[in-house]
């Protein structure tokens, strides 16, 4: 898409590798996994028992009349975007608020809200669950949080799309800005699946790894969830230098399809759609991308057909170009793993450095690619992609370049 030029001028996260991004992004250079027996949770006869816990949240100042509207994820999301935005210069409610807004992708929502109204009504018998539930279990309950709490008051609404909903709030963003209807954005992802009732449906799939997540290994047993939020601002080139603001990267662009296929199986043909659309979408070949932040879930399917589709797109380089899981340390926190790994792009392209795919224990004849098995790497980094391909066949890419 033709228009304006995007650029980034802010980073927020929290996850189980910390509660900010600059803390999330030296975890991942030092390869630490967040991996570990989930405490904060009654597990009852779950068997499979790991996750990525966030242990405590920061202090952010929020009064209880705030939080007590709020479901976990879109507390986690409200934390991202306020640091994103601080970093940024974005004051809450500033003369530009209404060219300021926020789109936040989120997979499981009100996860937490819908556990306590369940345990409430059906086991402690009571018969009327919180008030503020509805409002809390809202897809886009998040996004209306993020704009409250910071006084953003252009476009603002939520997107669901399942592990992909961070890539598709992040590309919408970008396009708002690119079709004028914004200066300022915030993209973000947010999910809390560290809940009974979603670690039951999902252990009833069959795809959760019982000790570790071992993204393209041999030995890979499945995927590991976790809790957390990413968010980053994105600005149009002329706001950003009109305030002196510090440009973090460019946001080149994003591929969106969808397989049309099968609700849970991918397909090889969307991905590599996506990947290509994305790279025309920035202008890039194949030939340009550095680094690419892998889907890798760790399941055995998923990480054979993407080193699949990898090779269908980039051809002789697909042995060559960097790639690596960052899941295998944060683990998959579904609407907000994209956001996440926007993080680790950015600072990938800004400090020329390949964070590790953490476990990798012994090559996989379908999955031969570079992926920087278990420490990070300094190598040249100017573009980046980062790959989401979710249930339901829906698939987004994003790129992101060195700003020059």
């Amino acid at each position: 898409m033709k228009g304006r030029r995007v650029v980034i001028t802010g980073l927020g996260g929290i996850c189980g590798l910390g509660t900010n991004a600059t803390d999330i992004w030296a975890a991942m250079r030092a390869g630490k996994c967040a991996i570990g027996e989930i405490t904060t949770i009654d597990l009852y006869d779950l068997k499979c028992r790991i996750g990525a816990e966030i242990k405590a949240l920061p202090d952010t100042g929020l009064q209880h009349r705030q939080t007590v509207t709020m479901d976990r994820f879109s507390h986690l999301a409200v934390i991202a975007a306020g640091e994103a935005l601080a970093q940024a210069g974005i004051a809450p409610g500033g003369e530009n608020a209404a060219k300021a807004g926020a789109i936040v992708g989120t997979g499981i929502f009100g996860s937490v809200t819908l556990d306590e109204s369940y345990r409430s009504v059906f086991i402690e018998g009571k018969k009327r669950t919180n008030v503020f539930t509805v409002p809390r279990v809202m897809p886009g309950a998040a996004a209306g949080q993020v704009s409250m709490v910071h006084g953003l008051k252009g476009p603002v609404f939520g997107v669901t799309s399942a592990c992909a909903s961070s890539n598709h709030a992040i590309a919408t963003a970008a396009d708002h800005i690119r079709l004028g209807r914004a200066d300022v954005m915030v993209g973000a992802g947010t999910d809390a699946p560290l809940a009974f009732g979603v670690l039951k449906a999902w252990e009833a799939l069959r795809v959760l790894a019982p000790s570790a997540c071992r993204p393209f290994s041999a030995d890979r047993e499945g995927l590991v969830l976790g809790e957390g939020a990413g968010a980053i601002v994105l600005e149009s080139l002329e706001h950003a230098e009109a305030r002196g603001a510090t440009i973090l990267a460019e946001f080149a662009g994003s591929g969106l399809t969808a397989d049309a296929a099968d609700i849970v199986a991918p397909t090889h043909e969307g991905p590599a759609a996506a990947i290509r659309a994305c790279l025309a979408d920035a202008g890039l070949s194949a030939a340009d991308v550095d680094y690419i932040n892998a889907h890798g879930t760790a399941t055995a399917i998923n990480d054979k057909v993407e080193s699949a589709v990898i090779h269908a797109v980039f051809g002789d380089r697909a042995r060559s170009v960097a790639v690596s899981s960052t899941k295998s340390m944060h683990a998959h926190c579904l609407g907000a793993s994209g956001a996440l790994e926007a993080i680790a792009c950015v600072n990938a392209i800004r400090e020329n450095c390949v964070p590790p795919t953490m476990g990798f224990n012994e090559a996989d004849p379908d999955c031969d690619l570079d992926v920087t098995p278990n420490a990070a790497r300094e190598r040249e980094v100017d573009v980046a992609i980062s790959n989401a391909f979710a249930f339901g066949g829906t698939n987004a890419v994003l790129a992101f370049k060195r700003f020059s």
